[in-house]
């Protein structure tokens, strides 16, 4: 007899579920027999209790197997499969820069992606912004997309591990985000179902990450190579930081616009720039690409400076549904916000400080995140041209400029945002925006 409480129960005082409660659970989850309460419950169970490697890899191989495992055999592909997935961060649209760069390099990236989840971006959210951009394609559609463009940032159809799909969503209205058996599941089941031949995690910590701390960090990225190790999947971690915003805007549709910029040129940021190289090579290197890891940033670096990422985006953009002059005229078909207010510095000196977290609470209150699963986004909300750790600021200088859907917004996203950057009289020390890195060889 399937009774959910009970396994429930279980959890929650701390015992050790065998697999085959863990596949029942989920099992049910699928098929509706769990209640969205139920799945809350269990989620906070976990959150509380947490798990084994054991059970944990037991939750993977069901939230993989409750749907459709993508095969790329019969594709003849010519290069590796390959992905990266990031734990959320604030400004990071790195996969649109990445996975064209990757693609360019002789790599396949079918990016199975994410919406926004509690103060964090979704990438997902991001591509919405770009007129008839479809994110859940059929088979068809996305094979042909990966073969043509070498990449396909999607979101998880109904068929790719749907009881992950349900449970993601009630994690991210339950306080229940932060759970590392929970991300690890969630991270790898869906790309177990993607059907890849080598992952790369990018792990933010810092005070705008799910894993503020540098061992909670450490420990989520052990985890997720320990379980996809098992699993039969070469993955490597880098852990990066989340102290301030990845990139100088924080939005959907400017993210976007941030990212195109990024790649045809008009401006890249060293911080971002550095951290697809550094991931980049990562993919190339798991998918057996090249020898070592100079190598791969240097492919990598020339992939974007050459423009082939660019063109590899494009492709990947009309393949999808998305017009085909995007990277020409972005402005053209990206919405924007009828409000746009700066934010004047309030004192001079050097930014000490950004309450990171904060700021992507700013961007979902302007619209730009869900405080509901149900909850629709304003694409053309956000933040452009934030200012960095370490810059030094004037008077009334601009820290940042909000977008917003009416002055009121604005006003308030303006005040938020000048209490949650610190100015002081010393400039700060710098901290790499790649902190460590993590592979088997470290467990």
């Amino acid at each position: 007899m399937f009774l959910p409480q009970e396994i429930i129960r279980k959890k929650r005082d701390g015992l050790t579920l065998e697999a085959h409660e863990i596949e029942a659970f989920i099992g049910g989850l699928t098929d509706g027999r769990v209640t969205e309460g139920q799945a809350a419950a269990f989620a906070m169970a976990v959150f509380l209790r947490g798990m084994t490697n054991a059970e944990c890899a037991a939750l993977t191989r069901a939230m993989t197997c409750s749907g459709q495992v993508l095969d790329w055999s019969g594709e003849f592909l010519g290069g590796p499969v390959l992905d990266k997935h990031s734990t959320g961060g604030i400004g990071d649209n790195i996969s649109l820069i990445l996975a064209p760069a990757v693609a360019a390099c002789g790599g396949y990236v079918p990016m199975i992606s994410g919406r926004g989840l509690g103060h964090t971006g979704g990438t997902l959210d991001k591509l919405e912004a770009i007129p008839g951009y479809c994110t859940t394609p059929d088979a068809g559609q996305l094979a042909r997309a990966v073969r043509h463009a070498g990449c396909a940032i999607i979101g998880q159809t109904a068929q790719l591990a749907p009881a992950d799909r349900r449970l993601y969503s009630i994690r991210d209205v339950t306080a229940t985000v932060e759970s590392i058996p929970l991300i690890t599941a969630s991270i790898l089941s869906k790309k177990l179902a993607a059907g890849l031949n080598g992952l790369v995690l990018d792990v933010k910590t810092g005070s705008g990450a799910f894993m503020p701390t540098l061992s909670e960090a450490r420990r989520l990225a052990d985890s997720i190579v320990h379980v996809a190790q098992h699993a039969g999947l070469p993955t490597h971690a880098l852990i990066t930081d989340m102290d301030q915003p990845l990139a100088s805007a924080a939005g959907n549709a400017v993210e976007t616009l941030h990212a195109i910029s990024h790649l045809n040129g008009t401006k890249r940021e060293p911080r971002v720039q550095e951290i697809v190289v550094a991931l980049g090579a990562e993919m190339l290197l798991v998918g057996g690409l090249v020898a070592n890891r100079a190598e791969g940033r240097a492919q990598i670096d020339d992939a974007i400076t050459s423009g082939a990422a660019a063109e590899h985006f494009a492709r990947m953009v009309v393949e999808l549904g998305g017009p085909a002059n995007l990277l020409q005229r972005p402005s053209t078909h990206l919405p924007r916000a009828p409000v746009t207010v700066p934010v004047p510095a309030r004192s001079a000196g050097f930014v000490t400080r950004m309450a990171t977290r904060d700021i992507g609470l700013i961007v979902v209150e302007l619209g730009g995140g869900r405080r509901r699963a149900q909850d629709a986004i304003d694409p053309s909300v956000g933040l452009t041209a934030m200012v960095n750790v370490g810059q030094q600021v004037m008077r009334g200088e601009p820290l940042a400029y909000v977008h917003a859907a009416d002055p009121e917004a604005a006003a308030r996203a303006a005040g938020h945002l000048a209490q949650a950057i610190e100015i002081g009289a010393v400039r700060p020390s710098s901290t790499p925006v790649v902190i460590t890195r993590v592979d088997v060889s470290d467990l």
